[in-house]
């Protein structure tokens, strides 16, 4: 960090710069509800797939972690900008901010494997099914889950490699509501062109090459789709589309965040808040309501439970 880096703490200037208290109150009980929401929808989640016959499935051992992912992604980034609304003092020490850009950066990093893990196994099962069993063993899924984690934390500890390099020796106040790379660069007294190049050519184009491997292998579901039966065929669109929804949703304003130079940061935060707090919200609800399976489940694991306890 050197001896030019004089800043312990960070302001985080929010969502909005406007300062209406009745606003911040509004969106304070907003946020709270979204949050409570994205805890309860993957708490219902979790235990439907634990508690019921999905859980020996591939496809719900993916989606567990992809909830519990979802949890922790959003974890790292909403309490803070909850409190905030009506905290008086909105800063953020040098270290925790540090922190809470490496796991933001990790989970969602992480998040994104394993979409490419659900749109792979949803591939193998509709294309190859003869030998879906053999190629997605239980094992393999663990081997899966643990190389996403392995390459999250590699993208993520470069992240925070480039910021702790950063000088930072005057403004402290992050236009943001989270702390993040890009925003980071506009405090830092020194040129970061090259460093924004190098932040695009990562994390932007990872975004952009998943999201584009993404669309490509459910084309290829979709063409394979229209030699089996209706039946076989509505399932498998059910579960897809669930998929490609959710991909949407994530990666859109993933894109729009991270590809752009960083200047439109008032856009980016507008994005932000849909990958961070929006997206998170819907998924429990895309998994539940447009997959038949899920839908069974629930009504299996939840109903029968209170019937029993009524009993």
């Amino acid at each position: 960090m050197g001896d030019r880096n004089n800043v312990t703490e960070f302001i985080l200037m929010g969502l909005f710069n406007n300062q209406d208290s009745i606003v911040k109150q509004v969106f304070f009980i907003l946020f709270s509800f979204c949050y409570l929401m994205i805890l309860l929808g993957n708490f219902f989640i979790l235990t439907t797939i634990r508690y019921s016959q999905l859980n020996e499935q591939p496809m719900y051992f993916f989606l567990s972690y992809f909830s519990f992912l979802d949890v922790c992604f959003t974890s790292t980034v909403a309490p803070k900008l909850i409190v905030d609304l009506l905290a008086y003092k909105t800063t953020i020490s040098y270290n925790n901010c540090m922190a809470q850009m490496f796991y933001a950066h990790f989970f969602g990093a992480t998040e994104i494997f394993i979409l490419v893990a659900m749109a792979f196994d949803r591939y193998v099962a509709i294309c190859k099914p003869l030998h879906y069993m053999v190629i997605m063993s239980r094992q393999v899924c663990r081997l899966i889950v643990m190389a996403s984690c392995i390459g999250a934390f590699l993208h993520s500890i470069m992240q925070v490699l480039i910021a702790i390099q950063l000088p930072f020796c005057g403004p402290n106040k992050i236009d943001h509501y989270f702390c993040d790379v890009f925003p980071l660069l506009k405090l830092a007294c020194t040129d970061t062109f090259f460093i924004a190049i190098v932040i695009i050519s990562t994390t932007g184009m990872l975004s952009i090459l998943t999201f584009v491997a993404l669309i490509i292998s459910y084309i290829i579901i979709l063409t394979t789709l229209r030699t089996q039966s209706s039946a076989g065929r509505r399932k498998a669109l059910s579960t897809c589309g669930s998929h490609i929804t959710v991909v949407i949703m994530f990666f859109v304003p993933l894109i729009f965040t991270y590809v752009p130079t960083g200047n439109s940061v008032n856009g980016d935060k507008v994005f932000a808040l849909f990958y961070t707090i929006i997206a998170p919200m819907f998924n429990p609800l895309i998994y539940s309501f447009r997959n038949t399976d899920m839908r069974n489940a629930m009504k299996k694991v939840w109903l029968e439970k209170l019937f029993h306890k009524g009993k």
